[in-house]
């Protein structure tokens, strides 16, 4: 484990050994978690942190700072850089698969890990609360080449969805979904990614959070998978702020100034501004700085607001900032009910 300021990054941990991930347009990239483990010998939670970005980046708004949140509160927390495509080479599944194996991964390895095997939770942002929300739908359809891994349950026993991207219909974040799937999907994959439309009984228990005035994903969306997951009897919660932008991560003054730690969740997004710069794609090659520079990766600090727009956005984050505690007392219910399951199945 590595100390850095107040901030505790410790193992990368790579998903996929070689020839098991085949994405076109990695160009050495290999998706991997990144540990956030404590160091006392305690058995903790774990929290899987997913960040959002369109399906196009991972965001490092949405890694080292809910990472950091979460370990706070006690949990041994990984943080995925799953498979994004920026130059619209199509996921598909690949992203399911990553945090299928994430899943696997961290429960297989629960003793070194210091975690209960029996209380993984995902936080995801955006597009990451799409990719975790279609675990907790689907995890029964992916299958894991490993037989090491097929045998451990890749089911989610909880998920944080942050103002997720969850509908490919009428209030769809239609860039998430060109990401995914590409400019000309079959209906039917689109309608597998409508995951309002696959909940069932056995979905895991989620924590739902998102902003009236969230102008990017509309707020429709979470509504969609609430009100689904009350049809079908899952456990969740949900709460709508009356105010606040898309993207709003932990909503602290620290994530205001954009204060996010290193940016490890944009791994694929570096190597592929070095492959475009190295003439190794079809782009010319100054897009490879061009791509360094939007994503601030060429040293050079930008505004991301004017300030006006800044001190409004300040003034939302006193009502949004206290998702991470409702989220965590809601876990800790969970898991609870969980304990209790556990004890009442053991004196049988």
């Amino acid at each position: 484990m590595t100390l850095g300021g107040d901030r505790l990054i410790g193992e990368k941990i790579f998903l996929w050994q070689v020839g098991e991930y085949h994405y076109p347009a990695a160009y050495g990239f290999v998706p991997f978690l990144t540990s956030y483990i404590h160091e006392d010998k305690d058995v903790h939670p774990a929290m899987i942190v997913v960040p959002g970005g369109a399906y196009r980046n991972a965001s490092p708004s949405e890694g080292n700072l809910p990472a950091e949140e979460f370990y706070r509160a006690g949990y041994n927390v990984f943080v995925l850089a799953y498979t994004v495509n920026l130059l619209d080479e199509p996921l598909k599944l690949q992203p399911l698969h990553d945090i299928s194996r994430a899943v696997r991964m961290v429960r297989a390895n629960a003793v070194e890990y210091a975690i209960d095997p029996g209380k993984i939770a995902l936080c995801g942002f955006s597009a990451g609360g799409h990719l975790c929300a279609s675990l907790c739908v689907h995890f029964g359809d992916i299958t894991d080449r490993d037989p090491k891994y097929q045998t451990v349950s890749n089911r989610p026993d909880a998920a944080i969805l942050s103002y997720p991207v969850i509908t490919s219909g009428e209030y769809a974040h239609r860039d998430s979904m060109t990401a995914l799937l590409g400019s000309e999907p079959a209906e039917e994959e689109l309608e597998y990614m409508s995951l309002e439309n696959y909940v069932t009984e056995d979905t895991p228990p989620c924590f739902l959070w998102q902003t009236v005035t969230d102008a990017t994903v509309p707020v429709e969306n979470s509504y969609l998978f609430a009100a689904a997951c009350r049809k079908q009897g899952v456990c969740f919660a949900h709460h709508v702020f009356s105010e606040g932008i898309h993207g709003m991560s932990v909503a602290t003054e620290r994530w205001l100034e954009r204060d996010f730690g290193v940016p490890y969740t944009l791994e694929q997004i570096r190597l592929l501004a070095d492959a475009v710069s190295q003439g190794l794609t079809a782009y010319p090659e100054e897009k490879g700085a061009e791509i360094l520079a939007d994503f601030g990766l060429d040293g050079k600090k930008k505004e991301k607001w004017t300030p006006d727009e800044k001190a409004a956005i300040g003034k939302t984050l006193k009502e949004v900032g206290v998702w991470p505690s409702l989220a965590e007392d809601w876990l800790d219910k969970i898991w609870q009910k969980t304990k209790s399951s556990r004890d009442k199945g053991e004196r049988k």
